[in-house]
């Protein structure tokens, strides 16, 4: 059962009770900004005497410490028109404590048998939370300076890197046509061809925006195209197609799968056509299945048997490191409609058409 207070004293002393509970700091004023009470937190947070407040003005505390504009602005403008303001943001120098910013709630208290008003005013200081947060804004702002230098010096590597590329090809090419004997010419020259792929490879990475992921369609399209305008004869007329389901593939993997490529590529150039064919074609396809994907180059070219693939030796070699790396599998269909290989991470159905 409800019981009223009794008399004024105990409403009073359970008002002061009520006050001392709040854990901010924490304002009772009357209308004219006067301190009416005041909470443990306040005197022992912004260091006042509890005898020079009680009934002071509160613009007057502290030796005019709180003759604050943004406090008048919230208490003789704000409050007068809107009777509560939450979250009213002040920052300001204390003589004994420093520099704080504090969120201001204010309520304005009217009664139904007085004129008189009263003017609830609680402080959460937010210096510390202020403080971090400015220090996250210039480390952002650092971190952000250090990703554009790093963009800055990723390009800058990446033009030496194919400079240098560029540089050891030729070489290699030189020492090719000075040597005599025929299986060093042949071995220097696939080793330009393969430092050539690298920078092929290199190159439309380079050029692909974001750096991160690769749109891996236009990739591979891009790179079989650019190895068949340097690698196919006008004798020999070869067509090289690129059917890749859409998608985005790392720039770790894309290199990976680009030198696979390129070495199947190539390979398939230089030995699946010995002889003239009609409709030479050879087919990439690139297919995904969620964390699943198949890779496949297939020729319509004469066959040989898997063993009696010429320069089967070191490229085979790059190809099964790459494919082990990437954690996949290779398989090799050879006869005289063709070769097939297909490169395939976990259990995939293959739903693409082969060269034919």
């Amino acid at each position: 059962m409800f019981h009223p207070i009794a008399n004024i004293e105990d409403a009073q002393t359970l008002a002061q009770a009520i006050v001392n509970t709040i854990v901010e700091p924490f304002l009772v004023l009357d209308e004219n900004f006067r301190v009416l009470a005041a909470n443990r937190s306040f005197y022992q947070t912004f260091r006042v005497d509890p005898e020079q407040t009680h009934g002071s003005l509160l613009y007057a505390l502290g030796d005019g410490q709180w003759d604050i504009p943004a406090l008048h602005l919230l208490l003789e403008t704000i409050i007068p028109e809107k009777t509560a303001m939450d979250g009213f943001e002040v920052e300001h120098d204390f003589p004994d404590i420093g520099r704080r910013t504090m969120l201001l709630n204010a309520r304005k208290v009217l009664y139904d048998h007085s004129s008189a008003a009263t003017i609830l005013l609680a402080f959460n200081d937010i210096t510390a939370r202020r403080a971090i947060e400015r220090e996250k804004e210039e480390l952002l702002g650092r971190t952000e300076d250090l990703l554009r230098q790093k963009d800055v010096l990723l390009r800058e590597m990446e033009h030496r890197v194919a400079n240098s590329l560029q540089i050891i090809a030729s070489i290699l090419l030189l020492k090719a046509r000075s040597v005599t004997s025929d299986e060093t010419r042949q071995h220097l020259k696939d080793a330009h061809q393969r430092v050539l792929s690298v920078a092929e490879v290199q190159r439309h990475l380079h050029a692909s925006t974001g750096a991160d992921e690769i749109e891996v369609g236009s990739y591979l399209s891009k790179l079989c195209s650019s190895l068949a305008a340097s690698m196919i004869g006008e004798t020999q007329a070869i067509a090289v197609n690129v059917m890749a389901e859409n998608g985005r593939i790392d720039s770790q993997k894309a290199v990976s799968l680009g030198l696979i490529v390129t070495e199947l590529v190539l390979n398939a150039i230089k030995y699946a056509f010995s002889t003239e064919k009609v409709d030479a074609l050879i087919l990439v396809t690139y297919e995904t299945d969620a964390e699943d994907w198949k890779l496949t180059v297939s020729d319509n070219g004469w066959g040989k048997p898997v063993g009696d693939i010429p320069g089967a030796g070191l490229g085979t070699a790059i190809v099964e490191a790459l494919v082990k790396q990437l954690e996949a599998r290779i398989d090799t269909v050879t006869g005289n409609t063709g070769t097939t290989i297909a490169v395939t991470r976990a259990t995939f159905t293959s739903r693409m058409p082969k060269a034919a």
